[in-house]
Parts: structure tokens; C-alpha cells; sequence
């Protein structure tokens, strides 16, 4: 079934919630205020005035005001997407109603903040039929207001079994004449609300990973031509955990995050993005550790391998309990069974050009070979590994390369600080490559 799309964006990085109006403050919209202003890696790809759980129930109807305030006044300026997020529920009728207004209120044209937003996110939805309601919604505000038809997005929070379920769905209902759910944009993980919905418990109270919920998000994202965002990781001091939550997503398609502070958003920001340079990772230990480059060579500095070479051409290699007598030949393929080797952008982007290169003079596959001294306590190795490249290699080896292009068309405010991360010259050339 072919769908249109009503955006532009491939990937999304960040997506960050600001509460709406903050009680006890002199200016209850100082938070939107200050999150409308970030710019450059501060700023996120998807800018979400929360009001809904980011903000009180008394003070909802002062933050629909300080949305269209802000956005009026910063919308022009702000580089990411706008989604405000508003009330809504799968069970209640009223609070549907309640979310029905704030957007009807928000896009209303005379107040001057739609032609800076971009959709709304719809929290708590249910079955498609829920979807369906809030789109139509979505429709009524478009017509009462003289918007275009389909010209505001739509968002969705998965915080219960129903909506997972209703994700199976999506593809087949976009594309009916009876809905317009061809505006849908980000299918976002809620695992809080969804922990609450599936009774689920554990012995710490922390929230289960749910890594059944993000992989059935970021398959329902590919299926239906969205996008998919897992949600928030509230540790907000744990980075090494943020960083491997989002390594681990990225391996289920998953490449965008909730982002709760200015912090995290630079870290979602940075973290799909190809790396400035390339590194090797030795197997050690039970895990991957990364080698440290001194003069050209990588360099193991741990304690769960040692190395000796016992006779011309005879080694010991003691790896937890294991003692192996290897020759030269046996150490090297050993080793190289135990390495991996991560490509900087530098790295992507030589091997694609030499791919082109080779297809555009009738080649259809070449080798490249990753080559590297390893140091373990003092005994030197040279191995390298070939690696066979097809059509289907360059295929994948240009998904993070299609990101950075779309970071880079949709993100001109950070144009300045990726080529201070990459230089100039690998910037132009990543931008040119496979195009």
C-alpha cells in the first residue's frame, strides 16, 4: 500500500519533553521559555510542550497559553519540530474532549503559534479505533481552522498492551478513505504508563527493560513508514547507561530517545552519529574492550589476557582459565576471532567512494581488508581481516551515512559544530556520498 507521508524527516534523534506551566513561579512558562531557546546539539530534534504528565492538572489551561505564547514568540527561530503533547485517554471520553480543545485552542490561527507546529502527541491511545478518534479530531481542527488536510501530524505514546497491539494494525488502516492516519509521525515508547497497564512487577520496583515492547515499536515504525522513539530513561546521571540503552536500540532499527534534560539531548544528539575516529575491540574477559592507540598500534592494557611468546614462533595465550600453546599462524587467528574493529565516518565514507568507484567500472563486489598491530603485554600481532563488498554491504553500511545527511539537510544549526567533530572535507564528502 502506498502512503504519503506528510513530513520530511527520516530519523529523529531526541525527542524532549518541557512542562508547560510551572506553579509557584513568577512566569509559569519559564521552562518553555528556556527549552524555545536551545540551539545547535542542545536542541532536539522533536520539541514536546508537555501538557499532559509534565504538568499539572490545575494548570493545563494556563499551559495551552503558554504554548501558543512561547511558540508564538520562538517558533520561528527554534531548528527542531514542534509536537505539543496534550490530554487523552484510551478509557475516558471526557479527557479525550479535554485533549480535543487544547488542540482546537493551540492551532487556532488568530492566536499565531500553528504555522510553527508541526503536530501534537497523543498519549495513553488505546486499539486503532482510539487512533482513529484522535485523528478524526485532528481533521475537525484542520477544517475548522482552514489548515490543510493533513498539514499536522500525528504522534503516539504506546503506554499499554492495546496500543502495542494496535500497532500490528497501522499498515493495513493508513490509506483508507475513512481515516486520514497517513499523518502519523513517531510511535514513542511510554514503558512507565505500560509497566502500570501490564501489572508488572520486580523485586527492585525499577522498571522492567522491555525489550519485547522496543522491538515490536521499532518493527511497527518500519512496517507502517514512521518513525519509532524509545522512552524516557529517567537515571538521568547514569550517561553510560543512557549510552548503552541507545546502543542497544539502535541494533532494533530504534535510533531515536526521549531526552529529559539539555544533556541527554546532547548525548541522543551525538550518539547515532557515525564516530570522529575508528577503534578495535578485543574480546576479554567475556566482554568487548576497546584498545588504546599508541604510535599506530593497539594496545591491550588489561588483566584478563596476557601474552607470551615462548620460542621463535610459539606462543602462550592465557585467557581466564584457558592456556593456549598457538603458533604464529593459530595466535593470529585466534585474535582475530577475538577482534572487531568500529569504522569512523572517515572509514564509511572511503569504503562507499571505493565501492561506487568499482561499480561505476563494472565491478559488483571487491574486498577490503582492516588491518592492525595489537600489543599484548609487549608481543606484537599483525592481523588483518577482508571483508567482501556488494551491493547489499553498501546498502548497509549507508544507513548511518543517510542519518548524517538527514542531521545535516534538517539540522543547518548544527552545521558548525559537526564540522568542528569531523572537519570540513569529511563533511562535504559525507554529504555527497551515495547520492
Amino acid at each position: 500500500m502506498s502512503v504519503t507521508r506528510h513530513y520530511e524527516r527520516e530519523f529523529v534523534r531526541t525527542f524532549f519533553t518541557s512542562p508547560t506551566a510551572v506553579d509557584g513561579e513568577d512566569d509559569s512558562a519559564k521552562m518553555l521559555r528556556s527549552a524555545g531557546q536551545l540551539r545547535g546539539l542542545q536542541a532536539p530534534d522533536v520539541w514536546v510542550p508537555d501538557n499532559e504528565d509534565a504538568t499539572a492538572p490545575n494548570m493545563r489551561d494556563e499551559g495551552v497559553q503558554n504554548i501558543i505564547e512561547v511558540v508564538a514568540e520562538q517558533g520561528a527561530e527554534f531548528p527542531g519540530e514542534i509536537h505539543p503533547r496534550v490530554v487523552w485517554h484510551r478509557e475516558s471520553p471526557a479527557t479525550r474532549y479535554q485533549g480535543f480543545q487544547q488542540m482546537l485552542e493551540i492551532a487556532d490561527p488568530d492566536n499565531g503559534a500553528v504555522e510553527h507546529i508541526d503536530g501534537f502527541v497523543i498519549p495513553e491511545v488505546g486499539d486503532i479505533d482510539d487512533w482513529k478518534k484522535a485523528d478524526e479530531f485532528f481533521t475537525i481542527i484542520e477544517h475548522e481552522h482552514g489548515l490543510e488536510e493533513g498539514s499536522l501530524s500525528m504522534s503516539v505514546i504506546v503506554e499499554s498492551g492495546e496500543a502495542e497491539l494496535a500497532m500490528g494494525d497501522l499498515r493495513e488502516e493508513m490509506g483508507k478513505p475513512s481515516n486520514n492516519l497517513e499523518r502519523m509521525f513517531l510511535l514513542v515508547d511510554g514503558e512507565v504508563d505500560y509497566t502500570k497497564d501490564m501489572r508488572a512487577m520486580t523485586p527492585t520496583g525499577e522498571l522492567p527493560p522491555w525489550p519485547e515492547l522496543r522491538h515490536n515499536t521499532s518493527r511497527g515504525a518500519s512496517a507502517a513508514g514512521l518513525i519509532a522513539v524509545d522512552g524516557p530513561y529517567d537515571d538521568i546521571r547514569d550517561v553510560e547507561g543512557y549510552r548503552e540503552r541507545m546502543k542497544e536500540n539502535r541494533a532494533k532499527g530504534m535510533t531515536g530517545i526521549w531526552s529529559l534534560t539539555p544533556g541527554q539531548v546532547v548525548e541522543a544528539n551525538t550518539a547515532p552519529l557515525p564516530p570522529k575516529t575508528g577503534s578495535w575491540l578485543l574480546e576479554a574477559g567475556g566482554r568487548e574492550v576497546e584498545l588504546e592507540e599508541q604510535d599506530g598500534k593497539q594496545v591491550y592494557d588489561g588483566d584478563d589476557l596476557s601474552l607470551e611468546e615462548v620460542s621463535d614462533g610459539s606462543y602462550v595465550l592465557q585467557a581466564g582459565g584457558d592456556r593456549l600453546e598457538l603458533d604464529k599462524d593459530e595466535l593470529t587467528e585466534e585474535l582475530l576471532d577475538r577482534t572487531a574493529y568500529i569504522p569512523s565516518m572517515n572509514d564509511i565514507v572511503d569504503s562507499m567512494e571505493e565501492f561506487e568507484a568499482a561499480k561505476e567500472a563494472g565491478k559488483g563486489a571487491i574486498a577490503m581488508t582492516q588491518a592492525a598491530t595489537l600489543v599484548i603485554d609487549g608481543v606484537e600481532v599483525d592481523i588483518s581481516k577482508d571483508r567482501m563488498w556488494d551491493e547489499a554491504t553498501y546498502q548497509a553500511a549507508q544507513t548511518p551515512i543517510t542519518l548524517f545527511q538527514d542531521v545535516y539537510e534538517h539540522r543547518p544549526d548544527q552545521h558548525e559544530e559537526l564540522a568542528e567533530m569531523y572537519g570540513a572535507d569529511i563533511v562535504e564528502r559525507a554529504t555527497a556520498v551515495g547520492n
